[in-house]
């Protein structure tokens, strides 16, 4: 284990934050939309209010799956594999685990991965 208590801890908090804001966010967009009956005479406004929700509701998804990514991050940490790239093996620098705390690849694996995804046209 490469990681020290502290540095493994200050992960820890940053993640169970960001985790505690999705989780805020997803109470506001589930009460915002329960919240009133809205009835439009317009056929226009009902149309721009739906095409908001589905918005919304695409964002709420993506931050559905980065929740079970954070989650995935703190049992790393908790298992001790926080920080150790899942293909090679080797430490996955701060830097990128500061920009990217869920990351499970170096950035090394990452661009080869990226590489191989651009080659196949994905």
């Amino acid at each position: 284990m490469y990681m020290d208590k502290e540095t493994q801890a200050y992960f820890k908090e940053v993640l169970i934050k960001r985790l505690d804001e999705l989780y805020a966010e997803a109470e506001r967009t589930v009460a915002g939309m329960t919240d009133a009956e809205e009835t439009f005479p317009d056929p226009t406004d009902r149309a721009t209010l739906e095409s908001d929700r589905n918005f919304m509701l695409r964002i709420r998804d993506r931050e559905r799956k980065l929740i079970l990514k954070i989650r995935e991050a703190l049992q790393r940490i908790d298992d001790g594999s926080f920080g150790i790239c899942e293909s090679c093996g080797d430490e996955i620098g701060r830097e990128r685990l500061e920009a990217r705390p869920v990351t499970t690849l170096c950035i090394e694996c990452k661009r080869k991965q990226e590489a191989g995804e651009r080659a196949r046209g994905a």
